[in-house]
């Protein structure tokens, strides 16, 4: 019970983040925001694996392997963030929320690319969660619109990005991972911000962008991935997926209640549609990996 209870703060902690990143925007270009957030995001769990250090024999993986690993996990995430971040210049919180959460359902059709059994659970819910998808996302001339295509690219990256995770977490812990993979999009994500001649940064626009920067990168990244490496420990991995894809309802709790979003009945029947598809995905698979934090 208090496992599942952790996991249903953590989905809330990740779905008002939908809404920390579209306020930090307001001061930052995306890309800027990108890298400050992992920055902080990276720093945040410093303490804990120090602490988790101290009290765990584990034996460490070789420095080579962890910088290589890192590498291609930060920079498989700084592709997902961008097309995230980017999208919520043109969409809502709640679409983001809603569409990003669909990795849950490209994650098993990636794994059958690789040779991963599906079954057909998995595929009733890849259907009824892209008819969900089509009435959350299509305008009245229905028409996909540019943000929500965005954020439909980014979940098809994060579904990379989980099962990379569970590559290399077979080799290497996960919170070293974590904290490596944040370095790197962060690094990526100020190289990119410097070198675009669109976005500028001050000190200034860092301070007004504090607060939500605070919540994007140290409550969503480091409180958040703690809490969720303590309650899976304990929780079963199917109700842990189910639990956590209750982040793309709280993104649309979050962006009703501060950014006065609203669903007409089309998009909330498409929610309901895209949820259900989620749950499904996640019944279909016994040691599902979509339950486990694609580095928010």
């Amino acid at each position: 019970m208090t496992a599942n209870l952790l996991l249903l703060l953590t989905a809330a902690i990740w779905g008002f983040g939908f809404v920390a990143q579209v306020l930090g925007m307001n001061y930052l270009g995306p890309f800027a925001f990108i890298g400050a957030r992992f920055l902080l995001g990276a720093l945040s769990l410093l303490p804990v694996i120090w602490y988790l250090q101290r009290h765990q024999s584990r034996e460490r993986p070789s420095a080579g392997y962890l910088l290589f690993a890192s590498s291609v996990l930060g920079s498989i995430l700084f592709v997902a963030s961008s097309f995230q971040q980017v999208g919520l210049l043109h969409t809502t919180a709640s679409n983001a929320g809603f569409i990003t959460g669909m990795y849950m359902v490209f994650v098993p059709i990636f794994g059958l690319m690789l040779g991963m059994a599906t079954g057909l659970i998995t595929w009733v819910g890849c259907l009824v969660a892209a008819c969900g998808l089509y009435l959350l996302g299509v305008d009245d001339q229905y028409q996909m619109g540019y943000g929500d295509l965005l954020q439909l690219a980014g979940a098809s990256i994060w579904a990379l990005h989980i099962l990379a995770i569970d590559h290399f977490t077979k080799h290497a812990p996960g919170l070293l991972l974590a904290c490596g993979q944040f370095v790197i999009c962060a690094v990526l994500g100020i190289l990119v911000s410097i070198t675009l001649g669109n976005e500028t940064t001050t000190v200034e626009q860092l301070v007004s962008a504090g607060p939500t920067l605070v919540y994007a990168g140290i409550i969503t990244v480091g409180v958040a991935y703690t809490l969720q490496v303590i309650a899976q420990a304990k929780a079963n991995p199917v109700h842990a997926g189910i639990i956590l894809s209750l982040e793309a309802v709280f993104g649309a709790i979050g962006g009703y209640l501060i950014l006065d979003e609203w669903l007409n009945a089309r998009q909330l029947v498409g929610c309901g549609l895209m949820l259900l598809g989620m749950i499904l995905s996640q019944l279909a698979s016994g040691e599902s990996k979509a339950g486990e934090a694609p580095g928010r």
